[in-house]
Order: C-alpha cells, then structure tokens, then sequence
C-alpha cells in the first residue's frame, strides 16, 4: 500500500535558529538565514495546509520535553506559522489518552524531536496514539518529521545503541524494532560529526536487504509515496547498500571479534539528489545549496 503522507527524517542538530540566545530577536535575521530556505520551512511548504497547518511538537524522546518543545515553536513563528502546539507524553498511559489522540487526529504534522528512541519507541509503540500515527500517515495528507531520535525511530527497523569506535566488533551495534512508518531502511543519525559509519556497516551486513541512512547534522530525507527520497537540508546523506556483499565473517567469528566485509556498496548525496527504493537508483541534482560567506 503506498502512504498517501510524507515522512521528513533528519540528521539532529536542525537549526531552529539560535533561540536560546539572549539577542535572537536583534540576530533574527542572521537566524533565519538556514531554516527559511532550509528543513522547518520545507515542512510547512510540504503539508498540504502550508502556513496554516496544525503542527504538534512531540517531545516525548527528549529529557528537557518543555524546553526543547518551546524553541520548535519559536522556530515556526518566525516563519510565519501559529498554530503550533506541544504535546507532552511521558507515559504509556498518556499515549492512550483521548486527548492526546484528539490532537494528533487534527493535527496535519507532527515532529518527533531528538533524545533517546528507545524512550520514544517503548512510550508509544502499540498504543491507541501509534494506532493513529500509522493510520494517518498511510491514508491522510498528513506529514511526520523526525529529527535525531526521531528519526531513528522512523523505521521498521531501529540501531538504539553501539559506539562508534566499536561499532565493527560483532554484537557492539544493537538494534530493535521501532514505530514501523518505513520497510527495508535503518536510520542512523548525527552521522558525520560523530563518526558512525561503521555502526551502519554492521546494521546492514547483519541483514543486506536493509538500506542504511546515514544523515548528517542539519540534513535530511524527504519521503514520498514511501519509497521516492530527495536529500534536503546543508549537509550530507550516507546510503550504505549491502545487497552486492560478496563475503563476511560476521556468522563465523566470536562475539566482540572484529567483522570483515567485502563489496559493500556506498552512496553519497548532498541537496536535491534523489534514490529511488524500489530500483535503487540514485540521481545526482545540481544543488542550489548557497554556501554562506
């Protein structure tokens, strides 16, 4: 079945404009410079409603939920868009409220902030509010976007926990099912500036079916038809395809032991570049990305 909704993940870190400083309103412009042109305003030009959407804030993954939630809608003012609201789950029981459920059924986008998916997964995996997230996304012009945790917990499949300078030891990289909004994809975060790409080498030689995603900081996916993705933000996307693995010895070694792989397939996209799932053709676009001075 192809999702009638739109599914925005991205990397961590998107810029929302340097709220938390004392002079934002005197630097506004300076702050607007990324996200005008950038990931929050591409949300608000992708829903159907434009700058009249109904947005919910879900901070659920995050440990400062309020402070995280009120820079989101600070972010979205100043871009012309209001009707923004937070909504604050912390518990299992809060996933199942109708309340709640009543705001995410108005709602035309969500955003699922950063933190710990694990957190977000185990809250609102299997409730009344997961229910509703699935139903919409698969038969509404409804748009989700992730960012960080968020968009980590996008898929079927979710890495929640391994090192980066371990992550080529067998057994350091563990993964778990997460909200089941996208097939065949991992998605790893904050990517470059952390150094995680061999956490995603061993998600995807553990199971070559999966395309790893790798996004950078202030960078991200633009999902349609839930299988057409266009690389969006100021960064860089990392796919990682395991299909052409030759040989590993990841079934033959010892736990902790280090893992060999031959053949394995990696793209790189920056903005505008598209991959399409099903044939795994990826196109290169001429960016319009403008380097600042």
């Amino acid at each position: 079945m192809t999702p009638r909704g739109k599914l925005i993940v991205i990397g961590g870190a998107v810029d929302t404009g340097s709220f938390t400083e004392k002079n934002y309103k005197e630097d506004i412009e300076k702050n607007l410079n990324f996200f005008e042109r950038g990931i929050l305003k591409r949300m608000i030009t992708e829903s159907v409603k434009g700058e009249d959407s109904r947005i919910e804030i879900i901070p659920t993954a995050s440990q400062t939920p309020k402070d995280v939630g009120n820079e989101y809608v600070k972010a979205f003012s100043y871009l012309g868009t209001h009707n923004v609201g937070v909504l604050m789950i912390d518990t299992r029981e809060g996933a199942n409220d109708p309340e709640n459920c009543a705001r995410l059924e108005a709602a035309d986008i969500v955003v699922f902030t950063g933190g710990d998916q694990l957190r977000l997964t185990s809250l609102l995996g299997g409730t009344s509010f997961h229910s509703i997230l699935l139903r919409k996304y698969r038969e509404e012009d409804f748009l989700i976007a992730g960012t960080s945790a968020g968009a980590a917990a996008c898929s079927n499949n979710m890495i929640y926990q391994g090192s980066a300078s371990e992550a080529l030891l067998k057994g350091e990289v563990k993964i778990t099912s997460g909200l089941g909004l996208i097939n065949d994809l991992i998605i790893d975060t904050h990517f470059v500036h952390r150094g995680r790409i061999g956490r995603l080498f061993q998600a995807v030689v553990s199971n070559p079916m999966v395309l790893g995603v790798g996004l950078g900081e202030d960078t991200g996916l633009l999902i349609t038809n839930g299988d057409s993705m266009q690389a969006i933000g100021s960064g860089l996307v990392i796919l990682v395809d395991g299909r052409s693995i030759r040989d590993t010895n990841i079934t033959d070694v010892a736990m902790g032991a280090p893992i060999s792989i031959e053949n394995l397939v990696v793209h790189v996209m920056s903005m505008n570049d598209e991959y399409h799932l099903p044939s795994h053709k990826m196109q290169i676009r001429k960016s319009h990305h403008v380097i600042a001075d």
